[in-house]
């Protein structure tokens, strides 16, 4: 079974969260937090900073971690990080989803998340 380690930024702005809509693939119009697979020679951290400029152009702080997550997908085993992160520069371009928007805490159920993003949402709701 094919292992895919990725890094997950959960950005903030004030009260609320950025949650974004995936533009691509077998997940098309699901909702995921904004990320990607980890390079060889990245730490994870790199690897956010330089996916959220790739999907996002804006440059990130990566402010702390959040929660692993673990997720058996059909074809692949995701192993996740998630990090709490908040926006130093620029304003957000969607390179890669559909949409994006700010949701507080009690709109985190709203949407239709992504298997593997569950668990980040679940934490969330527990420590935002």
């Amino acid at each position: 079974m094919k292992e895919i380690k990725v890094v997950a930024a959960i950005i903030q702005k004030e009260n609320k969260i950025l949650a974004t809509k995936r533009g691509y693939g077998e997940f098309i119009n699901m909702w995921e937090f904004p990320g990607g697979k980890i390079e060889s020679g990245e730490t994870k951290e790199q690897a956010l900073v330089r996916e959220i400029k790739e999907e996002l152009n804006i440059e990130i702080s990566v402010d702390k971690f959040a929660i692993d997550i673990e997720y058996q997908y059909p074809n692949f085993y995701l192993f996740m990080s998630c990090f709490m992160c908040s926006i130093k520069e620029g304003s957000i371009e969607l390179l890669e989803h559909n949409d994006g928007k700010w949701i507080t805490k009690e709109e985190l159920n709203t949407l239709n998340w992504l298997p593997a993003d569950i668990d980040a949402v679940n934490y969330l709701k527990e420590n935002m």
